[in-house]
């Protein structure tokens, strides 16, 4: 993500509202600390980015996951049981 300082953001502000507005954010810094992040207001918030539970009742995890093919998954790195 590209990051400008505050003095370019003033001079090239025309150009940078137009790179995020097709969808390239850029952050404005002061003395190289990042202060705000400049996005298109289309753009998905931080919350909505990840949707949990979209699959839900879809996949099925069996019982025994965690020990699913043990003994083929022990041979196979040299362990003895």
């Amino acid at each position: 993500m590209y990051t400008v300082n505050i003095h370019e953001a003033k001079i090239n502000l025309s150009r940078l509202v137009e790179m995020a507005a097709k969808g390239e954010p850029f952050i404005i810094a002061r003395a190289g600390k990042p202060l705000v992040k400049v996005m298109p207001l289309n753009a998905p918030d931080a919350g909505q980015a990840k949707r949990l539970g979209f699959m839900a009742g879809q996949i099925v995890v069996p019982d025994d996951f965690d020990s699913m093919h043990a003994p083929e998954i022990e041979r196979l790195f040299g362990i003895d049981t």
